[in-house]
């Protein structure tokens, strides 16, 4: 399996040749718009910055080995009621299984979590305004237990929206030695351990 961040909240994840696409951006300061390929393109809501489904080139023909499932979750943590509804999404391929948090905004329920916890990979937010910030962020992680962290909507440098956190925010929350600065933008989950930080690259 491989997994390849392509900025903000979008990860390409790949095995055995298919490859599935989550939240795809229009438009996010400091990232060039997505503009890939895959079989299947998943969105967490339907904020341009998740769910700009036309830049992934759609290809068929090779069968999935994935299995996808959801948790419903908010935007926020108001039920809903200021941003709405977010998806969880569950990928499982080669043994591994890799949750992408999307735009979630509260802490897990407890039957929540325990669809979730102690998965191999999980892609969190950690920026805050928009999805929980860096310290909600670790206590949904410290609820799940994952392997491997990855953050992901995040300001950095010159990278994402100015109104959300540093990616450092979240990053100061942890050993030092728990952090990895890959200088890649893709990694093999199998590989590594504890914060995975990946490189962007347009």
């Amino acid at each position: 399996m491989k997994i390849t961040w392509l900025g903000h909240s979008c990860f390409c994840v790949e095995s055995e040749g298919y490859r599935i696409v989550l939240d795809p951006f229009l438009r996010v300061k400091g990232y060039e718009p997505v503009h890939t390929h895959a079989n299947e393109v998943l969105c967490s809501h339907e904020h341009f910055d998740h769910n700009c489904r036309e830049a992934v080139t759609l290809a068929e023909g090779v069968p999935s080995p994935f299995t996808v499932n959801t948790v419903a979750t908010f935007h926020d943590d108001q039920n809903g009621r200021m941003r709405g509804n977010n998806t969880v999404h569950i990928l499982r391929a080669e043994g591994q299984t890799v949750v992408h948090l999307g735009d979630l905004g509260h802490l897990l329920t407890a039957d929540q979590a325990k669809e979730l916890r102690r998965c191999d990979v999980l892609l969190l937010p950690v920026g805050g305004t928009y999805t929980v910030d860096a310290a909600h962020a670790k206590l949904v992680a410290d609820a799940l237990e994952p392997r491997i962290i990855v953050p992901m909507h995040y300001r950095r440098g010159t990278l994402g929206f100015e109104n959300i956190g540093d990616l450092d925010d979240f990053l100061a929350l942890y050993p030092a030695e728990q952090v990895h600065l890959l200088e890649d933008n893709g990694f093999d989950p199998t590989q590594w351990k504890g914060i995975v930080v990946p490189t962007y690259h347009a």
